[in-house]
């Protein structure tokens, strides 16, 4: 292992990080709404330590260093995401009214994961500025901010590849005709202007600069954090609710597609848009979940059609794109559609888009694997040609995901376990332990029982917070990149 290389690359990581702390500290001395300027020291004293970190790091690790080997891709990624999150908890723990560190590590992870869960219960008494942090932490880990870090550090240049496969879940035959690096930066221009013309469109529908700001960087970020205890709903009240949430549907769905799409549109390569079946796939399954959640509340529920149907978009997006926004308590509505939703939940978005889950491509993939053996089963000597988006799908790819969706259910299954033992007498009950992990480890955000959309996971007890934010860390690195930190062979010398 080359640790040498490891300090630089993360010292500059948190170098940049440092810079989105000090611009939120920046906004929290000029801020016209806030007289006090309780976030300007927490943030700056975040900044500051964060940087000073980042820069002990860098002098640490100089050399000359040309290439980013996979093993080093891999465990930056994982290290990355981790020294990020707890930085990040600095300012929540020195801000007023303040939060235990397994709370705030909790928080931050939860941000730069861009799952949603949170420990807050009252938003309103906190400063602005950290509240702007929160979501920025959400933007900056919605694309991923190691892709951020590819895109403009030509330092890495040469082991842009490593760090851009594994902390993305893009195919990597598919990114391979063009440049990662230029690919990376590709990505983050569409999402820069995404994220530019939802915040122009929310401000347009009447929220104020600071909430259009902060939902346009939750929402493209598939994050969910919003500035109110009651989300969206908040807004319920305005004429301009309706459009609001529409708004803000359109841009759920465009974060969590594949980014991968518009990069390919930018290239003008219609050949591969044609081909695409991921994001068909996705766009069927919301609409097939509207119409039963729509017939489940209208059966079952004896609802206003109108007021369902309204309801039903918003939720089965908000739920199958893993950002969690909430205008309704869906734990109201009949059994029948927590089902639907719970499974739109654990499926999540599409491959290299910013949405949590096990994704559309893996179960595509498996389903049509599952096929292929039943046919097998009286024509054993059938030839399959398996392909998703035009790409074949040879034996050891088909092997990987199957093995992922396995090794993600057992870890599920252990998890609710680890999570019951650590709440044993703290009053929990079952749907809320196993609601509590599905809703980390898939970076979905709420869920049902007590961590439900009109709760938060602050009653939780403090080790179960720092267990429920390594789930959330492997959840939104797809369990690899954090499990071969704890292989004692990745870091042996070389």
């Amino acid at each position: 292992m080359n640790f040498r290389l490891l300090a630089k690359v993360l010292g500059l990581l948190l170098t940049l990080e440092s810079l989105a702390m000090v611009v939120c500290g920046c906004f929290a001395i000029l801020d016209p709404v806030e007289a006090t300027t309780s976030a300007v020291a927490p943030l700056m004293t975040a900044g500051g330590l964060t940087f000073m970190a980042g820069v002990i790091l860098v002098i640490c690790g100089m050399g000359k260093h040309t290439k980013i080997p996979r093993r080093e891709g891999v465990v930056i990624v994982g290290l990355g995401w981790l020294l990020c999150a707890g930085f990040g908890a600095i300012p929540f723990v020195l801000s007023e009214p303040g939060l235990t560190l397994e709370a705030a590590v909790f928080e931050s992870v939860s941000g730069f994961t861009t799952t949603g869960s949170t420990v807050i219960d009252d938003l309103q008494a906190w400063p602005r500025g950290v509240l702007l942090w929160r979501s920025v932490t959400q933007w900056l880990g919605g694309l991923g901010i190691l892709v951020l870090f590819v895109a403009i550090l030509s330092a890495v240049s040469g082991g842009a590849k490593s760090l851009f496969r594994n902390e993305s879940s893009f195919n990597s035959g598919e990114s391979a005709s063009a440049r990662i690096k230029d690919t990376a930066l590709s990505l983050w221009k569409v999402y820069v202007v995404l994220t530019v013309i939802c915040l122009l469109g929310l401000r347009g529908l009447g929220m104020s600069w600071f909430d259009a700001v902060n939902h346009a960087f939750t929402c493209l970020a598939t994050g969910g954090f919003s500035t109110y205890d009651d989300s969206i709903a908040h807004f319920s009240d305005w004429d301009t609710s309706l459009w609001i949430e529409i708004w803000l549907e359109i841009f759920m769905v465009l974060g969590s597609v594949s980014f991968l799409i518009y990069a390919v549109a930018m290239r003008r390569n219609w050949g591969r848009l044609k081909r695409e079946e991921e994001a068909k796939w996705y766009l069927g399954i919301l609409a097939v979940a509207v119409i039963g959640v729509c017939f489940v509340g209208l059966v079952a529920g004896g609802q206003d059609s109108g007021a369902t149907l309204r309801g039903a978009v918003f939720t089965v997006i908000s739920c199958m794109s893993t950002t969690g926004y909430a205008t309704t308590d869906y734990e109201l509505w009949p059994v029948g559609a927590h089902f639907i939703l719970l499974g739109l939940m654990l499926i999540g978005g599409c491959a290299g888009s910013t949405s949590g889950g096990m994704k559309v491509s893996r179960l595509l993939l498996v389903v049509r694997a599952a096929f292929h053996e039943i046919v097998r089963a009286f024509r054993p000597n059938q030839i399959f040609r398996m392909q998703v988006n035009g790409n074949p799908i040879d034996d050891a790819a088909r092997a990987q995901t199957v093995m992922f969706v396995a090794l993600f259910a057992l870890m599920a299954m252990g998890s609710m376990v680890v999570v019951a033992i650590l709440e044993s007498g703290n009053g929990g009950n079952f749907e809320t332990m196993v609601a509590a992990v599905l809703a980390t480890f898939g970076n979905i955000g709420p869920g049902f029982g007590e961590v439900g959309p009109t709760d938060t996971f602050s009653h939780l007890r403090p080790g179960t917070h720092a267990f429920l934010a390594l789930l959330m860390v492997l959840g939104r690195l797809e369990l690899y990149a954090v499990l071969v930190l704890f292989v004692p062979a990745a870091w042996k010398k070389y």
